[in-house]
């Protein structure tokens, strides 16, 4: 096949997705300390971005040197699972964040640990199903009229995971809008307790409006245009549209660690501490709350 530099583009952005993702699983992964339930939902979000990396870098590489339809089935069925886990994991940490801020009393307790828990199993649960379909049977390779403009997914299969997007996408907002409202009576009320100007309290709220629509814009740019193109576009529609909505898609996945792991202060401190070889994993940190990270 001559080399499509689309699929070059993909190949490059995969492999900087999975060096990024690969730091913040490796670092959570052997620092005991990170057990907490919002670094294991941080650890969840990078390693489905490391799995969606990785599948597009061998989805790359099965198309130009291995070609076969059974192992595009399985590279597109990876690609599938993790980007789904991806997107389920942001919101299972909007959901976390949202319930840091809500219980604040009861938060730090074993009731969270479980439901951490459980939000894992329901996000990789669901997304393996949805990255099982092509690979059972719910492909168009027989049937090339139902394919939908990401071959060889079918148009419903398509859909489902478009229609999934969106509903993943409106909870979230719901949810940052309620967050905003609560750090704006949060941040009122310390202003009024210690007396602080009227300034201050609106550069404490502004800075954690401006973080959340940061968050929530930067999710909104990269996949709403993909998911729209998924519902409107078919088979017939040129392979230029599907890279073009595609490739902004992937770079979310490249852009989550800094917001959601390289932004913490505890995580920034063993990545200083390996980077100058005096490494612990056993070193102290301040607990802080899903809501700063």
């Amino acid at each position: 096949l001559a080399l499509n530099p689309w699929d070059v583009a993909l190949c490059i952005s995969g492999t900087i997705i999975s060096c990024e993702n690969a730091i913040v699983v490796v670092v959570i992964f052997y620092t005991p300390t990170f057990r907490a339930p919002m670094f294991l939902l941080i650890g969840s979000l990078a390693t489905a971005d490391l799995l969606a990396g990785l599948g597009l870098i061998l989805h790359f590489a099965f198309i130009y040197f291995i070609p076969s339809e059974a192992v595009s089935l399985l590279t597109v069925g990876l690609l599938v699972t993790s980007f789904t886990a991806s997107v389920s994991s942001l919101l299972t940490i909007t959901i976390d964040r949202y319930l840091s801020l809500y219980n604040a009393l009861t938060y730090y307790s074993e009731r969270t640990v479980t439901r951490t828990y459980i939000m894992l199993i329901l996000t990789w649960g669901a997304s393996i199903c949805y990255g099982l379909l092509p690979i059972m049977g719910w492909n168009c390779l027989k049937d090339h009229s139902a394919c939908s403009v990401v071959k060889p997914l079918m148009k419903n299969h398509l859909i489902i995971l478009s229609v999934s997007f969106f509903m993943v996408f409106a909870v979230m907002l719901q949810l940052y809008m309620q967050i905003c409202k609560i750090v704006c009576r949060h941040a009122h009320q310390i202003a009024v307790q210690r007396h602080f100007l009227a300034s201050s309290h609106y550069v404490t709220t502004r800075k954690g409006i401006a973080t959340l629509a940061v968050i929530l814009g930067t999710f909104a740019s990269c996949w709403l245009p993909f998911a729209i193109y998924c519902l409107l576009g078919d088979y017939s529609y040129p392979a230029l549209y599907t890279y073009m909505t595609l490739l902004p898609a992937t770079y979310n996945s490249m852009i989550n660690p800094v917001i959601y792991a390289f932004r913490n202060q505890e995580i920034r401190k063993v990545l200083w501490t390996v980077c100058c070889g005096c490494f612990s994993s056993t070193m102290p940190f301040r607990s802080r709350s899903p809501s700063d990270v």
